[in-house]
């Protein structure tokens, strides 16, 4: 199994359809099961909800799963290494692509920086990760965390029974954010989401992440040496 597929993808596989969102992920068959998202937000104003698309990997049938959700509004890129298809997907529905302040995806088109808010949403904008080689944010409007790699559900992020995971290069230090989120629910870069009981799963991924670490770094030596 490839760890990352190349090209658009022609077999996407719809995961984490909840009640103002879906998710997908565009290559299936590949080892870091990439996911995308679609939140869905109320506009009173305009009569049908706004719809913002996070890390958009692109593929046939990625339209279909967005067009009865509402009004396209914008493209999120929520960390420095997740430009994924956004040029794409924001070129092809003619809207923005809105990036955090303090994020550089390095991408060859133009973005406008998000504040503390997504524009017209509950969701904060919060500051997870601030490396020199990686800068991350995440969505949280109180019941959804939305992350980019901060924590996963895909194989080599979890060690033992844990729903999620904290990232393998974070399980030393889980930054400090991770402690201020009570979600319902965690839609995250890789993998099938968390659609209940995320604050308990996600405490018992903070609080085992480094005495669970080297169980997961073991996991993703032998991945990479098969």
């Amino acid at each position: 199994m490839p760890m990352k597929q190349s090209g658009r993808a022609t077999d996407v596989r719809e995961i984490d359809r909840l009640d103002g969102g879906v998710g997908w992920i565009a290559h299936p068959e590949e080892g870091m099961q990439r996911a995308s998202h679609a939140l869905a937000v109320p506009n009173e104003d305009a009569g049908e909800d706004d719809v913002w698309v996070v890390d958009p990997v692109d593929g046939e049938g990625v339209d279909d799963l967005l067009a009865d959700l509402g009004d396209i509004r914008g493209v999120v890129v929520l960390m420095d290494r997740h430009a994924r298809d956004a040029k794409a997907v924001a070129d092809r529905h003619d809207v923005p692509i809105f990036v955090p302040s303090f994020v550089d995806p390095e991408m060859d088109a133009p973005t406008q920086p998000l504040g503390d808010t997504l524009p017209d949403t509950d969701f904060q904008v919060v500051r997870t990760v601030d490396w020199p080689v990686w800068q991350e944010a995440a969505l949280y409007d109180g019941e959804t965390l939305v992350v980019g790699d901060l924590v996963g559900t895909v194989e080599y992020f979890l060690a033992g029974r844990e729903r999620v995971g904290v990232h393998p290069m974070l399980r030393l230090t889980p930054p400090d954010a991770l402690r201020q989120f009570a979600p319902e629910r965690i839609l995250t870069g890789h993998g099938e989401g968390v659609l209940s009981d995320g604050t308990r799963a996600l405490q018992d991924a903070v609080d085992g992440a480094r005495r669970r670490a080297p169980k997961v770094w073991l996991k993703g030596v032998t991945s990479f040496l098969s």
